[in-house]
């Protein structure tokens, strides 16, 4: 199967007063991966690489963020809009 590139934006809401802690880990998570381009917005993140590299980070950085999340007694609610082929 040939690669595809996508582009991802993502859009988390935390449930809670102090919700931009989570949003900025969130952010670090994925920027972390040098094989994605990542844009922070205001008010959604826009991820762009491979279709497989982009989904197992967002994969990954969206069960860490539901985790903390869920050990503080709270929720979170994300929003995606996706674009491709790239």
């Amino acid at each position: 199967m040939p690669a595809m590139d996508v582009g991802v934006e993502i859009s988390l809401y935390p449930l809670a007063e102090r919700f931009a802690p989570l949003i900025h880990q969130f952010i670090e998570r994925l920027a972390s991966r040098p094989d994605l381009k990542v844009l922070p917005g205001s008010l959604s993140t826009q991820v762009y690489g491979e279709y497989g590299q982009v989904f197992a980070a967002v994969h990954e950085a969206m069960r860490a963020a539901l985790e903390a999340q869920g050990a503080q007694g709270g929720r979170a609610a994300f929003v995606l809009k996706v674009l491709g082929p790239l």
